[in-house]
């Protein structure tokens, strides 16, 4: 496995260090921390943020620690928390719609298979109700998103090629132990704070692994 969100919860194996049977690999999720990062990068950005929404897709295995740690950073922040649930891709449109209802001033998209397949979408309804969004996938901001941070999924294949390499040389996978991501990434688009009227604070261009100019 590559991009496991939460293998020992779902019952794939028993731990990380020991994961037992015949499946190893890495895991995609980090700590579930990450997720005030996304919030703060918000309120850096958007000048007086008080608003902030979150869309969960609620059928992703092992979404539930993040979806809470989401709510708990807007409330440690001072913010307004909205969260909107997307099972389907005709829920990001119903979605957008209800964060403008809402008045929310940012939004916080987080990871599930159902986003990645339809980054495309989400980043142009952003665009067309000019909201400032922040995506787990760095592969969003090329397309026009504002930010991302999160795990390189590139980062993740490439160090699966050692586990390939280990077991074709003999290796057992019960012998392998279960690698967590280590490598986050923050990109940044300018030229679409600059549509949005945003202004990205240079300290937040030096941490920043890409800015799209």
């Amino acid at each position: 496995m590559v991009t496991a969100i939460d293998p020992v919860g779902a019952g794939f194996i028993a731990s990380l260090a020991q994961p037992g049977g015949n499946l190893t690999g890495l895991a995609w999720a980090p700590a579930v921390e990450i997720v005030g990062k996304h919030i703060e990068f918000l309120r850096d950005v958007v000048p007086h943020l008080s608003r902030v929404a979150v869309l969960v897709d609620p059928s992703f295995p092992g979404i539930g620690p993040y979806r809470d740690a989401a709510a708990m950073a807007a409330k440690k922040l001072h913010l307004t928390y909205q969260e909107i649930e997307t099972r389907e891709v005709a829920d990001f449109s119903k979605a957008y719609t209800a964060i403008v209802r809402g008045r929310s001033q940012a939004v916080f998209v987080q990871g599930s298979p159902l986003v990645l397949r339809h980054l495309r979408d989400i980043v142009d309804l952003a665009a067309s109700h000019r909201i400032p969004t922040i995506f787990v996938f760095r592969e969003a901001v090329p397309l026009g998103g504002l930010m991302s941070y999160g795990v390189s999924l590139a980062d993740l294949y490439r160090r699966s090629a050692t586990y390939i390499d280990k077991i074709l040389h003999g290796a057992k996978p019960v012998d392998l132990p279960i690698e967590q991501a280590t490598k986050f990434d923050l990109v940044i688009n300018l030229r679409t704070a600059k549509t949005l009227g945003l202004t990205i604070p240079p300290s937040l261009l030096l941490r920043a692994d890409q800015v799209i100019e």
